[in-house]
């Protein structure tokens, strides 16, 4: 019976230490070999921990909330040993104040915003007296601009200068050139005078600018009052002529014997008329441009449009055509005196056709009659052309038709334009190709607002498409041995001659001095 009691006792115990063993939270235990095996276990369960899980996944677990508690926890620790990037403090000198300050100012050149003032300061004494106002400059020099639209006068008063002088210099002006030719942009260089109270305006003593490309005007102020100068400016207007062969390109070519582009493409317009560009001329020929030129001794250059456009094959002209003004209008003419062909008719207006020529149904009288002419659609007030020259023989208002214009051109031909809102020509009044003659409306007979055109042969009405208006311009008598005359001359012109020395008209001959004399030889 003991020996089962001892036995069941010993089990008991067994049975305790096992259980302090597989819980050692609840025990209480001496350091030693438990403390070791305490240890043990922590370790293991922590390292039985997951403490950077993906925090992609279970999102709101404990966890999830464990790693992003580590991850805070880094990323505090990485913060807080950032390095500081603020300026490292070194040593500073102590501001110079007082008497150091003055010293160390007179010897240094002081900046701009600080007055640049050098030198030591030194107070006001008893001699110094105050002015009872600063004095004036002796005189003013300034830099006018006439402006688009501006006058000379105003320019001028706005420049200081006192209102009937500035009328004046206007009028002294005027003797020499003509006050409206005067260029937008024109520099004018005044200097106004001294004058007694500061109450009045300064007087003008000088004044200058160039009036004209040859012309340079000046105004003094001579015993009290102003007088006008006239500096003329030497100007060489010979033309300037270029001529190369054509090679693979007329333009490279042209363009690299030095011609402007805009008068390249202003040759190659005008040869266009007379032969094919891209068919009868070779690469063997010659091309010969002149264009107005003009040199002043002052070194401005203008370069002037084109005036004769040439092309010669084997030493022979191939073409010759060069610029002349003939009755009041410019025209390329051949070397034999006729004209080119001035086109086709031009378009009345910019709109679209919107009805043809023939039978048609009146849209407003509802049944079918013929339609004498071209309908071109277009904006209220869209301007109207004259297809070619003629004089208006009809301009008011006409049945139907309402605001009429009718124009007579040569050989047997006129023109009718209707439904327009105003007439800008008379009746008379000779016109021009391309010239506005009045703008579209709906006067009359008509839906809305459009051009009725109209053309007639020998009173009757034609369809405005068989007729093609071409007119070549002829010289004759006085005027062709003119052009032949200015022909001659122009191709006497050598290249290049316009870009030779030009000699100044105020140069003057070298003085003869003394000790010159001295080096030429004695006569025996």
């Amino acid at each position: 019976m003991f020996a089962n009691q001892g036995n069941g006792a010993a089990t008991a115990g067994l049975q305790s230490a096992s259980v302090v063993v597989e819980n050692p939270l609840g025990e209480k235990f001496p350091f030693g070999e438990k403390f070791g095996e305490w240890f043990d276990h922590w370790r293991d369960e922590l390292a039985d921990v997951e403490w950077v899980p993906d925090l992609g996944r279970d999102i709101g677990s404990m966890v999830w909330f464990r790693g992003l508690g580590t991850l805070v926890l880094l990323c505090s620790v990485a913060i807080s040993c950032l390095p500081d990037f603020g300026p490292i403090a070194g040593h500073q000198n102590a501001p110079l104040i007082g008497s150091q300050a003055d010293q160390a100012r007179s010897q240094m050149i002081a900046p701009l915003a600080y007055g640049s003032d050098t030198g030591i300061s030194m107070a006001a004494t008893d001699a110094v007296r105050p002015l009872a106002e600063s004095p004036e400059r002796p005189s003013i020099e300034l830099v006018a601009t006439l402006g688009r639209g501006d006058s000379l006068r105003r320019v001028l008063q706005r420049a200081g200068v006192a209102g009937n002088e500035a009328g004046e210099v206007t009028d002294l002006i005027a003797e020499a050139v003509s006050v409206r030719d005067i260029k937008p942009g024109t520099k004018i260089d005044v200097t106004l005078g001294r004058r007694q109270d500061r109450n009045q305006p300064r007087p003008l003593d000088q004044l200058a600018f160039r009036a004209r490309f040859d012309l340079n005007l000046e105004v003094l102020r001579q015993d009290g009052k102003l007088k006008l100068q006239r500096k003329p400016i030497l100007v060489d207007d010979t033309p300037l002529r270029i001529r190369g062969v054509v090679g693979s390109s007329l333009y490279r070519s042209a363009r690299a014997a030095g011609a402007p582009a805009g008068a390249v493409q202003k040759y190659l317009q005008v040869i266009g008329k007379k032969l094919s560009v891209s068919r009868d001329i070779r690469a063997t020929d010659e091309f010969d441009i002149i264009l107005s030129y003009r040199r002043a001794e002052t070194g401005e250059v203008e370069v002037g449009d084109l005036v004769y456009a040439g092309l010669e094959r084997d030493s022979k002209p191939k073409a010759q055509m060069m610029k002349w003004n003939s009755g009041g209008r410019n025209n390329w003419f051949e070397a034999s005196g006729v004209g080119q062909s001035s086109g086709q008719l031009v378009r009345p207006t910019n709109g679209r056709r919107t009805s043809g020529y023939g039978m048609r149904r009146h849209p407003i009288l509802r049944y079918k009659r013929m339609h004498s002419g071209i309908d071109f659609g277009g904006g209220y007030g869209a301007p109207i052309y004259a297809v070619t020259d003629g004089t208006v023989t009809f301009a008011g208002r006409k049945g139907g038709f309402g605001k009429f214009v009718k124009i007579k051109h040569s050989g047997g031909l006129a023109s009718g334009y209707a439904h327009m809102s105003r007439i800008a020509v008379s009746n008379g009044r000779r016109v021009r190709q391309g010239q506005i003659i009045g703008y579209i409306g709906s006067t009359g007979l008509s839906t809305g607002p459009h051009l009725h055109y109209e053309l007639y042969r020998n009173g009757r009405t034609i369809n405005p498409n068989s007729v093609k208006f071409v007119q070549r311009a002829k010289l004759g008598g006085r005027e062709l041995r003119r052009f032949k005359g200015e022909l001659e001359r122009l191709k006497n012109v050598e290249p290049g001659a316009a870009l030779g020395a030009l000699k100044s008209a105020s140069r003057r001959p070298a003085e003869n001095r003394e000790i010159s004399r001295l080096n030429k030889p004695l006569n025996s």
